[in-house]
């Protein structure tokens, strides 16, 4: 039950917007074994998405449990002095560096190869989890209605983004946060990779593609090569030439990087 309160849950997380909810916990008077486990994965109990995302971020950042805020700072009009800034309030270690550490890495091995794969980016680190969470109406479970979630960050390594997406009852596909919400928070990751200019990574995990899976391979170097040298090694990509010539001056996308496999590449000449 500590951990469960040191986290964050069950009470307000003071973020500067109203209307907050303390979510909903068991009594730790009436606490018993079959409560402490349908706890664990999430029945029972009802929490706020801001709860979740600075659980979650406490988890992956080193174990520091931080009080969120949505306005960085605010403006005078005419002097543009600044009249309001929100730094990080830290409210207390809940985990060690190493657990955090150890974290990250289950939570990375689960977009490269478990039920969050469908939020993978080729060449960035990418964590995350997914969510299928029945819905309650007076006081029963429904049938075949989920709210289906997916917390991702990146880079997995060195957090710096969270992006929570959760979908009430998607209608006409499997209801599954995997299936759902994770292509969304990939599109979101990917704009944030572009605003952030988060550098490409070798160093993640590799995904184990399966038989209806986009697949990705590793482009060769060819810039410096002739074009029909260049040629035989890119077979199978569409080439896109510009420039003339006979040697390749810089390919797109850059070696060593993964692309779709029969991808587009494009080669300079000069």
């Amino acid at each position: 039950m500590s951990y469960i309160t040191n986290f964050g849950f069950g009470v307000k997380t003071g973020i500067d917007l109203n209307g907050e909810s303390d979510g909903i916990l068991f009594k730790p008077s009436n606490m018993g074994p079959v409560e402490l486990a349908t706890t664990s994965f999430g029945q029972g109990i009802s929490v706020t998405p801001i709860q979740q995302v600075a659980a979650v971020s406490a988890a992956i950042n080193g174990g520091n449990l931080y009080q969120p805020f949505l306005v960085k700072e605010m403006l005078e009009p005419e002097t543009n002095s600044v009249i309001l800034n929100n730094e990080p309030i830290l409210k207390r270690k809940v985990i060690s560096d190493e657990s955090s550490k150890m974290v990250r890495y289950a939570l990375e091995s689960v977009v490269a190869n478990g039920s969050g794969r469908n939020a993978y980016i080729e060449n960035y680190r990418v964590g995350g989890k997914t969510g299928t969470a029945q819905k309650v109406k007076d006081g029963h479970y429904l049938s075949g209605n989920y709210i289906v979630s997916f917390m991702g960050f990146m880079p997995a390594d060195d957090p710096e983004i969270v992006v929570y997406v959760a979908i009430d009852h998607p209608l006409g596909i499997t209801q599954y946060g995997g299936t759902v919400s994770a292509p969304i928070a990939k599109n979101v990751l990917e704009t944030a990779i572009n605003i952030f200019n988060f550098p490409e990574s070798k160093e993640g995990m590799t995904k184990e593609y399966r038989w209806l899976d986009q697949k990705y391979v590793v482009l060769p170097n060819v810039v410096g090569l002739n074009v029909d040298d260049a040629k035989k090694i890119l077979k199978g990509f569409t080439i896109e030439y510009s420039g003339e010539g006979s040697k390749v001056l810089y390919q797109s996308p850059n070696a060593q990087s993964y692309i779709k496999e029969n991808g587009t590449v494009k080669l300079l000449l000069g």
